[in-house]
């Protein structure tokens, strides 16, 4: 799970800055692989379980093997087990999204989560939101309506056809917004001093346990029907477990933190493989207020605290 701290915006080296965009690139493709394994009869808690399960392995490992400290403060015990709950259902809901919708509304819809995470710092903290997130809430919201057709213009479905198609995948989405951004509230405020590899290898084993868990009480995994199904698992896991072993590993050397605002260009990624590799196709008035939504959430990444 990416640090919510943010230091000041510093000059990317070439290096950092094709790094960055190779993660962006796996975590879309991630979404991609999802889907396919969605289409070939894997279920969300079982996609969840192995990828989460394998990740916290892989981080686990990097942990023990670079001497991180293991131990926890009282304060970093009793914050990282409503952490690890909150991601895990963010987890479930994205990947439920990533499930009904096509693949770049569902992380379109997600990417509102900075929204998400000045709400709840004023509702947890009383933190007043910066000016910045105010100007751009109604611009992110406007390229949030555009992307999803909300009115079914684009669609030709009208209002109530389009949210009777898309509603509970764009639900889902907020929900998993939601979640992820009092998830990164309670990180910045309870366990920000917690070395990121250790606080993402607890948080990863947290929620594969969660989602098998969930795997056990539905009777047993729902494994892939075929050999596309298969390829879509596979994909899923070892993109993002590569793309958080990269973020853990590579980064930090080259000074970079691991949310920098660049890999908010994920939702374009997935844009693209979507359409190419599972023939989603949206309206260019969608894509336009997609890349709104990018560009302002962008923005705010960039901004100097």
């Amino acid at each position: 799970m990416p640090s919510a701290a943010r230091p000041p915006a510093a000059a990317l080296s070439g290096t950092a800055f094709a790094t960055l965009l190779l993660i962006a690139l796996m975590m879309g493709a991630n979404h991609v692989a999802a889907r396919l394994a969605f289409n070939h009869g894997v279920d969300v808690a079982t996609a969840v379980m192995f990828r989460s399960g394998i990740t916290a392995l892989v981080v686990g490992a990097l942990v023990l093997a670079t001497g991180v400290p293991l131990a926890l403060s009282s304060r970093q015990r009793r914050a990282m087990p409503a952490i690890g709950l909150l991601v895990a259902v963010q987890s479930l809901c994205l990947y439920s999204s990533v499930a009904r919708l096509p693949v770049a509304l569902a992380l379109l819809a997600f990417n509102t989560y900075p929204l998400w995470t000045a709400l709840w710092a004023r509702v947890v903290y009383q933190h007043r939101p910066e000016p910045r997130v105010l100007r751009a809430m109604p611009v992110m919201l406007l390229g949030l309506a555009l992307a999803l057709d909300v009115f079914g213009a684009a669609s030709g479905l009208g209002a109530a056809g389009q949210w009777a198609q898309i509603g509970v995948g764009v639900a889902f989405a907020l929900a998993a917004a939601a979640t992820f951004g009092l998830a990164l509230v309670l990180t910045q405020h309870e366990a920000a001093d917690l070395d990121g590899r250790l606080r993402t290898a607890l948080t990863m084993a947290q929620v594969g346990l969660l989602a098998a868990a969930g795997v056990a009480w539905q009777g047993g995994p729902h494994l892939p029907a075929d050999a596309a199904g298969w390829l879509g698992l596979g994909a899923l896991t070892f993109l993002y477990g590569t793309a958080f072993t990269i973020m853990f590993t590579v980064l930090p050397r080259l000074g970079v933190v691991g949310n920098s605002a660049i890999m908010n260009v994920e939702p374009v990624f997935a844009l693209v493989l979507a359409w190419a590799l599972l023939g989603q196709r949206i309206a260019a008035v969608q894509v336009a207020g997609g890349l709104l939504v990018v560009a302002t959430v962008m923005w705010l990444g960039l901004r100097r605290r």
